[in-house]
């Protein structure tokens, strides 16, 4: 069979003549922000990695094929198709065979990524150990995949609403590079601060860029993590953010929710519970990471 790439113009021309791209999620858009704010957010971040010296390539499942970049009409779309597939390593292929229009998680972008050519993916944050994973066993797909597959990976470090201590000792366990940017503390999504000290501490997208190309030089499989703090300015601190995600915790186990509708239904309760503050920090973070992620690209197409 033929690999069921659909890669946009732009895309194409900068993969051709080695100008550096920045993959970009699609469940973000189809699951983690309402209409119209999820397709004005994934707009701005595109125009911030343009502006930034690097094209953005957002990656979906669109009649029966991976897109890697959307054209302005197939975004709006996406973003109005309340019935869009969340798909995963597991259910990758079912996706795209059945025809339907379906969003990449952290770890279906990875792979998309890697088999256009892609080195360098923006996202907000990665999923990862539930609470109560010890009995539940929900644990994100995407720290194997980081695990497996050689993507950079730029995210304001694991999303707030999981248990970060597991998460994080996961992926030392997979042998996943957890790079803080800029400080010695792992941020926490909303926060700066998460109270657990970071593994690596890189202060420049040069040394990111080093480390990537020289995991693959020794072939190490697997990505890196890179954990960016959201800009000060934005930051909702533990204090204020801690009880919002408590409320919405007790909410879900009492309703019952599981499987792939947790994150959403978390997001979607924070939102409400932080009179939408939430929200306005995810749009400021994911676009702080889309920055980084551009110069994380450049130096790794400078190096090739």
């Amino acid at each position: 069979m033929t690999l069921p790439l659909v890669i946009q113009a732009e895309v194409a021309e900068a993969l051709a003549d080695g100008t550096p791209v920045v993959a970009l999620e699609s469940t973000i858009i189809t699951h983690g922000m309402p209409f119209p704010q999820n397709v004005e957010m994934a707009r701005a971040v595109e125009d911030t990695i343009r502006a930034h010296g690097a094209v953005p390539a957002t990656i979906a499942i669109m009649n029966g094929a991976i897109h890697i970049g959307l054209e302005p009409e197939d975004l709006d779309i996406l973003g109005q198709t309340p019935d869009a597939m969340k798909l995963s390593r597991a259910d990758l292929a079912v996706g795209i065979t059945s025809g339907r229009t379906g969003a990449t998680t952290v770890a279906a972008t990875m792979i998309c990524a890697h088999l256009a050519g892609i080195e360098v993916f923006a996202t907000g944050g990665i999923g990862g150990v539930h609470r109560g994973a010890e009995t539940s066993f929900d644990i994100s797909a995407d720290l194997p995949e980081l695990g497996q597959t050689p993507v950079t990976v730029v995210a304001a470090g694991a999303k707030a609403i999981l248990d970060l201590p597991k998460t994080f000792e996961v992926l030392e366990t997979m042998g996943v590079p957890v790079i803080a940017y800029g400080q010695d503390e792992l941020p926490a999504f909303w926060s700066r601060q998460s109270g657990l000290k970071a593994p690596l501490r890189m202060d420049t997208a040069a040394e990111i860029a080093n480390a990537h190309v020289m995991r693959g030089t020794l072939g190490l499989p697997g990505g890196q993590l890179v954990a960016n703090p959201i800009p000060e300015e934005h930051e909702i601190p533990q204090d204020v953010i801690a009880p919002a995600i408590e409320a919405a915790l007790r909410e879900a186990e009492t309703q019952g929710i599981a499987a792939k509708e947790v994150t959403p239904f978390l997001l979607d309760r924070i939102f409400r519970l932080t009179e939408g503050r939430s929200l306005s920090s995810n749009i400021a973070l994911v676009l702080n990471n889309a920055r980084l992620a551009a110069e994380i690209a450049k130096e790794i197409a400078r190096l090739r």
